[in-house]
């Protein structure tokens, strides 16, 4: 059985609007704790998942992958999902691995609250 060193809160900024502020290791582990965030925001009539990676440690592979999955079910469910708080080095994955064409990556969460609330 896997361990997971994955801490998520969910803030909700407004009905249609979740920040999931990410602490810890994205990994294949943390899988279970991400899909049922899906599963209780598109019960509240969430629209916008905001990931806020500001207190990121650690991401691998298999992490990117569950969080192209995590998309997809999200875009499946008509949620959207943007990003923010990625340090210099996961942008540069973001941005090789096209993740950064399909998650909008913002620096802020302020900026991410003046974006999407004109979006």
């Amino acid at each position: 059985m896997f361990r997971t060193n994955l801490s998520l809160t969910v803030r909700k900024v407004h009905k249609g609007m979740v920040i999931v502020d990410i602490s810890g290791d994205v990994t294949a582990a943390a899988e279970g704790s991400l899909m049922e965030t899906l599963i209780t925001t598109k019960a509240e009539g969430v629209r916008v998942i905001v990931l806020n990676f500001s207190g990121l440690a650690y991401m691998n592979s298999s992490g990117i992958g569950m969080l192209v999955t995590f998309l997809i079910r999200a875009n499946r469910q008509s949620q959207r999902v943007v990003a923010y708080g990625l340090n210099e080095h996961y942008r540069q994955i973001f941005d090789l691995t096209k993740l950064n064409e399909v998650i909008h990556v913002y620096d802020t969460e302020a900026d991410v609250l003046a974006g999407e609330a004109v979006s």
